[in-house]
């Protein structure tokens, strides 16, 4: 065994074997070979014609989806329903409605499925059917697709209308006012479809589904309040309970067992369905829907000519107050009447990652509305039955959400740290203060600028009104009216400016994953490495930035780390074997608790076997390449170019040297520091990290350091190697850094690789790892997934850049074999963060500068 801490190898250099050295006249250096031509965009566009061609073969194993998309359009062209909905006397024949039904009109539920009632709901409608249709086609069949959206169609308009005919017989005046709607369009048995569909989907994508059937519609019942609405919602509610009657006998695991994560994203659905109903119910002039009496408070709209009259009538300063209103719908100031939306949006996403003080806000705010309310409804002086009905129907909304917060509270558990918080407070108040400081400052300077003129006091009265929406002003004390054009700006702008700061200061604060570090985790994690092992790849385990979970038992141990709320492994987990294969599990678990997407990256089948028995899906990110040691011998014809490399090595004098990095001559740490710079520069790209070591992983006493050094002591190339440990020992090494000097001897990368075989295999080492190159595999398994031809797209691609492909061909020399190494990760929703972690940690120090350089290199 070669020991890198005996003297004889710190002063000298143990020399790994070659071929003899032949006399012969030294070369002039040969230039590095350049890279190859660099891809164009053609493989894209065949990716891309691939996937539409796939999309057009789904289309066609979907005749029915086709079928009554064409009719649909076919029949409002024809009728010119396609431009503005069906005409008044043409709804009255084919819409269904209390009004037709009364008439004796029994078809209406059939007629109106193949018409849409505007120009709009014809492409929501066939977006709508496009996702759903040929899926359930796939899943259903045929036959029970069409019976689902014939019978959701005309059991869901039978009963949304027979709802709004009870409610307004019993006086109800919500449904009163659309009683005499009529409604038409597929939507309602699509909504009945998609209920349905939801079961046969996977746990995950049913829930998810199927809350959205019921969000939707039932935020459009609530908001918009139409006929139309209340027939989708009853639809859905049909198509759920249809599916569950469908779906008995089937084992399905259930969708009320949610995760601690799945239970946040739902909780956090609920609140953006909250927080965005008001806003569609603004895009409709007639929204009569019960939630929608009071939703100016939470979406300010602009004041009508008839509003400011009556203002005006009042007085002189209540009409100056109402056109200083108005006035603010032609400023940037005219973004806070969006104020609450944007916020509870915000929020949501706090929700999302199980963060308490997102909780804390959110049910305050609720709170907050609630007493609002109620304190209105005292300010009404009346308990008319219309008027306490109005209030009844708007405190609904926050009272149901504040009960969902409360009886999930205990899934909302993770703290920001305390300097998290004191920067957040401080950005907070710094703003709130500066924003006060420029509005009663400033304004007392412009005093003449404001009716009546503006006191230091006065304007502080009127502070209030600069951080509400627009809709708050008539209920705030009067304060002076900004009348001059600075007046109007530091009115229009100090509100505005402060919650831009705010809303941004919360959101960076609820995404910023804080992971807490610990020296002792690290040591721990080492010794369980060195005494049981772990695949190739685990000794990065090791490397700074890593952060480490430990099952119960001490047993395993997963290195990760936590970017933009992915937890990204390096490598399989790593500890006593059986207690490896329960790892992904309680690593899973862990995330979960946390609110983190976990994924398990270069990995083997193993770990990815693992994990797809617990329902993940993994894809293929790389190719460990393995060359077996004890019977290595660069004999034959196709380890010519390993013998050339050894023979024409030791004809110009280098040699290798073994050296741990932390021991090696100034000299030579220094020419090996200008190596790795030259590789730098020459890329004008900052050096990968993640599972790619750079100088900074050399300085670790167990990893090994091969260095091609000729007789002037210039180093022309050097590797490095990690140990793969067993029962405490090195049973084989894996090839992490590489590099070699631009103007030094060609082959000294076959040459340095060739003599570090054969120093292990001398040292009864049974195989040395090649490592894996990312996005780059040889191609040797089954027919790629569509995802898997992205990646590979990718890969070409980035071949210019970092070459990876031609790293792999080039291992390719060593007669190794290929193992694959997989992603693995439980939601395919998630892909889009998982991608941008693995960006992140690949490349955690680009400058916007190379960002450029890159995305030119890419372009061209």
């Amino acid at each position: 065994m070669i020991e890198l801490g005996t003297a004889p190898l710190r002063s000298a250099q143990r020399r790994a074997p070659s071929v003899p050295a032949q006399p012969g006249p030294r070369p002039t250096p040969q230039p590095a070979p350049q890279p190859g031509p660099r891809p164009t965009l053609r493989p894209g566009r065949r990716h891309a014609a691939r996937l539409a061609g796939r999309i057009a073969g789904r289309l066609r194993a979907a005749p029915l989806t086709l079928t009554l998309l064409g009719v649909l359009w076919a029949v409002g062209g024809a009728t010119g329903a396609l431009a503005h909905g069906p005409s008044r006397e043409l709804l009255a024949r084919i819409g269904v409605g209390l009004p037709t039904l009364a008439e004796g009109r029994w078809w209406t539920p059939f007629t109106s499925l193949i018409w849409c009632s505007s120009a709009g709901s014809y492409v929501f409608t066939s977006l709508l059917l496009l996702l759903v249709g040929p899926v359930a086609e796939s899943r259903l069949g045929r036959a029970r697709t069409l019976g689902v959206l014939l019978g959701g169609q005309l059991l869901g308009t039978l009963l949304g209308t027979a709802l709004v005919g009870v409610g307004a017989r019993a006086g109800e005046q919500w449904t009163a006012a659309v009683a005499d709607q009529t409604g038409c369009g597929p939507v309602t048995g699509l909504f009945a479809l998609a209920g349905v569909l939801g079961f046969r989907l996977t746990v995950l994508w049913r829930r998810r589904l199927h809350l959205l059937v019921v969000l939707v519609p039932l935020v459009m019942t609530l908001y918009v309040g139409h006929l139309q609405s209340v027939q989708r919602f009853a639809g859905a509610l049909l198509g759920l309970g249809a599916g569950a009657l469908l779906a008995r006998g089937r084992r399905q695991r259930s969708p009320l067992r949610s995760s601690h994560t799945e239970t946040r994203v739902l909780v956090a659905l609920c609140l953006v369905a909250a927080a965005l109903g008001p806003l569609i119910a603004s895009l409709y002039d007639n929204a009569t829907g019960p939630f929608n009496t009071f939703s100016e408070l939470y979406f300010s709209h602009r004041l009508t000519p008839d509003e400011i009259a009556e203002f005006c009538a009042l007085s002189a300063h209540d009409c100056a107050r109402a056109h200083a209103v108005e006035r603010i719908f032609d400023t940037p100031g005219r973004l806070m009447a969006a104020l609450f939306p944007a916020l509870l949006l915000v929020l949501a996403e706090g929700l999302r990652r199980g963060l308490r003080l997102a909780w804390r806000i959110t049910v305050a705010t609720e709170l907050l509305w609630v007493a609002l309310l109620v304190w209105l409804f005292t300010e009404a002086g009346t308990t008319g039955g219309g008027v306490l009905q109005y209030f009844v129907e708007a405190l609904l909304l926050p009272l149901l959400t504040t009960a969902l917060l409360l009886a999930t509270r205990q899934r909302f558990r993770l703290r920001l740290p305390g300097a998290v918080l004191a920067r957040l407070g401080a950005v907070l108040g710094g703003a709130l203060l500066l924003a006060s400081a420029a509005y009663a400052g400033l304004g007392a300077a412009a005093a003449a600028q404001f009716e009546p003129s503006a006191t230091f006091r006065g304007l502080l009265a009127g502070l209030p009104a600069q951080f509400l929406p627009p809709a708050y002003n008539d209920l705030l004390p009067d304060y002076p009216i900004a009348v001059g054009p600075f007046a109007r700006l530091l009115e229009a702008n100090c509100g505005l400016a402060f919650w831009a700061v705010a809303l941004a200061a919360l959101l960076v604060s609820f995404r910023r994953p804080v992971v807490h570090t610990d020296a002792a985790d690290a040591a721990r994690a080492r010794a369980l490495l060195t005494a049981h092992g772990g695949g190739t790849l685990s000794f990065i385990s090791t490397w700074d930035g890593n952060h480490y979970w430990f099952d119960e038992e001490g047993r395993a141990a997963v290195a990760y780390r936590v970017l933009s709320t992915v937890a990204l492994t390096t490598g399989d987990p790593f500890g006593e074997p059986e207690a490896r294969r329960r790892a992904v599990a309680g690593f899973a678990r862990y995330c979960d608790a946390r609110g983190w997407t976990p994924c398990f990256y270069s990995v083997t089948p193993e770990t990815e076997a693992a994990a797809g028995a617990l329902g993940w899906r993994s894809l293929q990110v790389a190719e460990d390449t393995v060359v077996a040691l004890p019977q290595l011998a660069f004999t034959g014809r196709k380890w010519q170019d390993i013998r050339t490399a050894l023979n024409k090595a030791g004809k110009q004098g280098i040699t290798a040297e073994w050296w741990a990095y932390r021991d090696a001559p100034l000299a030579l740490r220094d020419q090996i520091r200008s190596i790795s710079e030259e590789w730098v520069s020459e890329k004008g790209l900052p050096e990968m990290g993640f599972t790619l070591g750079g100088l900074e992983e050399l300085d670790d006493p167990d990893v090994r350091l091969l260095v091609a050094v000729d007789a002037e002591g210039t180093v022309h190339g050097l590797t490095s190697w990690m140990p793969v440990y067993e029962n405490g020992a090195p049973v084989g090494w894996t090839l992490d850094f590489m590099r070699r000097r631009s103007d030094g001897f060609r082959g000294v990368t076959e040459f340095l690789i060739a003599s570090a075989a054969l120093g292990f295999k001398e040292e009864g080492a049974r195989f040395l790892s090649l490592s894996g190159a990312p996005l780059a595999r040889s191609g040797r398994d089954a027919e790629p997934t569509g995802l898997q031809r992205m990646l590979d797209w990718m890969g070409r691609v980035l071949e210019p850049v970092y070459g990876f492909r031609s790293l792999l061909a080039f291992k390719a020399k060593f007669q190794p074999e290929y193992r694959p190494l997989y992603m693995a990760y439980p939601d395919p929703a998630a892909l889009p963060s998982i991608t941008r972690a693995i960006g992140k940690a690949y490349l955690p120090h680009l400058t916007a500068a190379q960002g450029v350089r890159l995305m030119r290199r890419l372009s061209s």
